[in-house]
């Protein structure tokens, strides 16, 4: 049976994360489901490549699905839209081998966390931004930050609740940088466990406003305790933003940013790695 990928955005604000809950839950996977459905004209199952949760944004979210009609890849993406809300949207669409698996092949993810870092709210788009008022000083986050780089144990990062199997994973890359006052955490790991960057954040935060010092975090690493790191941090703000695969798979190898936020360098560059802004 033909396999499909796709490449899928939506705005976390409106919907009760990705997973499938019941038809009167708005999730993205219940929505997504239901287009696909409507343009193959039978029920499809659709599998994604990191599960995000309530109000977490996606600007590059992998799916796949098997489905036995053929449609050309236009099909999958304009059809399927014409289906969808305004808070989803499928930017495109391919054929994969048979054993490709959103999930299982994918060798990274990065995310992007973004805060406004001003005592006065914005009145414009704050489901995309999380505000703290207190001063930030953005290098002591970039070196507190260091210390999740390499494969380690997160049991300090990692929700009560997570159900992954083991606390190791591999941050691949992280910086923090400044752009005005926008402060922006850029994560890459091979795979996150749950609510790890939103914990990492909330933890870079107290370090960042001169709360905790910069060592606290190699600290918290070594405790293993979650108890002692530092609170979750709000979703808003928390974009996923690529999903890595090896180049075979014919999956676009891009990060993928909305419009408005063009202006932030990813790829985990350290902020004293370029010139100021």
């Amino acid at each position: 049976m033909p396999r499909t990928a796709l490449i899928v955005a939506y705005n976390g604000q409106s919907f009760h994360g990705w997973q499938y809950q019941s038809e009167k839950i708005p999730t993205v996977q219940r929505d997504l489901t239901r287009a696909l459905s409507i343009v193959a004209d039978r029920d499809v199952v659709v599998h994604c490549a990191g599960r995000t949760d309530t109000g977490v944004h996606a600007t590059k979210q992998v799916v796949h699905f098997d489905c036995a009609v053929r449609r050309p890849n236009k099909a999958w993406v304009m059809g399927v839209n014409a289906h969808l809300d305004d808070d989803v949207s499928v930017e495109w669409a391919g054929q994969v081998a048979d054993d490709f698996d959103a999930r299982r092949t994918a060798i990274a993810r990065h995310y992007l966390y973004l805060v406004h870092n001003n005592q006065i709210r914005s009145a414009l788009m704050p489901e995309y931004l999380t505000r703290e008022r207190r001063v930030l000083n953005e290098k002591a986050m970039d070196e507190a930050a260091q210390s999740f780089v390499g494969e380690a144990d997160f049991s300090s990062f990692r929700a009560a609740n997570c159900q992954s199997n083991s606390p190791m994973r591999n941050v691949m890359s992280v910086g923090v940088k400044r752009y005005n006052d926008i402060v922006a955490i850029d994560i890459k790991a091979n795979a996150f466990l749950h609510h790890m960057v939103r914990n990492i954040a909330g933890t870079l935060l107290d370090v960042g406003s001169g709360g905790k010092p910069v060592t606290w975090v190699a600290e918290l690493m070594s405790k293993k305790d979650r108890t002692l790191a530092g609170m979750t941090a709000s979703p808003n703000g928390l974009f996923l933003v690529d999903v890595d695969y090896p180049a075979v798979s014919g999956i676009p190898r891009s990060s993928r940013l909305p419009h408005f936020l063009q202006f932030i360098a990813l790829s985990g560059v350290r902020s004293g790695d370029q010139g100021k802004d």
